[in-house]
């Protein structure tokens, strides 16, 4: 196991990216001392850690037909454009198995990122026990507008990447000194502010921290990608990030494209692959 972190953003279905690179790792029977993984990233960590490789992008290609699966009628019928149910019950119980038991044997930590929607501060949940802190992977992959707020331990939460997209400061301050980061935009992408603040004060009036968060995103965001760049040049961090080969919409039905993408990051890692040892071993 490498004394290191592994820093996830989200992106939606841009996560294939992710499971790529994720898979690659399997492979090669990698380690990290600290993972984290916010929405999407959370979502793909937790097959990570449980070692079965091809999981994560199961999941995200084989119910793209299904209207239980992600879908207005799922909105509609819910709260929920991803449904709960499918999503955190079927699938990891009954359709596509998840291994609890060696997910919790990880060597390492697993981190997930959580945003709490009363004072819009990011909070940091570490994975013990799968079964019960399957509900906060739940929560930082909820998206706001399109999903139910999600209650833990009595306090409301939602998507992580509201509050802490890029989680590498949570990382240093956990005292990892090195971090391979995978991010799901490609490099020189700026965020642009949110377009419909409008709909997110109404929803979220009660919530001013939430507001305050998406008004403020791409701000945060964007310095970040930075902060990113600044410890990649300054040789902490070794940084994969996807080639703008195709158009990849946050909510992507196309699994052509999809696929297009998960092979993109697992030919990025394999490639890098010796140079990522380098960095990590120095």
């Amino acid at each position: 196991m490498y004394e290191a972190g592994l820093v996830l953003e989200g992106g939606g279905m841009r996560g294939l990216y992710t499971a790529g690179v994720l898979d690659f790792f399997i492979e090669k029977k990698l380690a990290f001392s600290s993972c984290y993984g916010v929405s999407a990233g959370a979502c793909h960590l937790a097959s990570y850690m449980s070692g079965q490789r091809g999981r994560a992008y199961r999941i995200s290609v084989d119910y793209l037909d299904d209207k239980n699966y992600c879908s207005a009628y799922s909105l509609l019928k819910t709260g929920d454009l991803f449904n709960v149910d499918m999503c955190y019950n079927q699938i990891p119980n009954e359709l596509d198995p998840f291994d609890y038991e060696a997910a919790e044997k990880y060597p390492g930590r697993g981190v997930v990122v959580v945003t709490d929607i009363k004072s819009g501060q990011a909070k940091y949940v570490e994975l013990k026990n799968m079964r019960r802190d399957l509900v906060a992977i739940r929560a930082s992959a909820s998206l706001p507008l399109v999903s139910r707020n999600v209650e833990i331990n009595g306090k409301m939460y939602l998507d992580g990447g509201m509050s802490d997209s890029i989680p590498i400061r949570k990382s240093l301050r956990d005292g990892n000194l090195k971090n391979i980061v995978v991010l799901t935009r490609p490099d020189g992408y700026r965020k642009k502010p949110t377009s419909n603040m409008a709909i997110m004060r109404a929803k979220y009036k009660d919530y001013p921290g939430v507001v305050r968060d998406m008004e403020n995103r791409h701000i945060v965001y964007n310095k970040s990608l930075d902060f990113v760049k600044r410890e990649e040049k300054a040789g902490r961090a070794f940084v994969f990030r996807p080639e703008n080969l195709i158009k990849i919409e946050r909510i992507e039905k196309d699994p052509k494209k999809l696929r297009v993408l998960y092979l993109q990051g697992y030919y990025d890692a394999a490639t890098r692959y010796k140079e990522m040892k380098k960095f990590l071993e120095e």
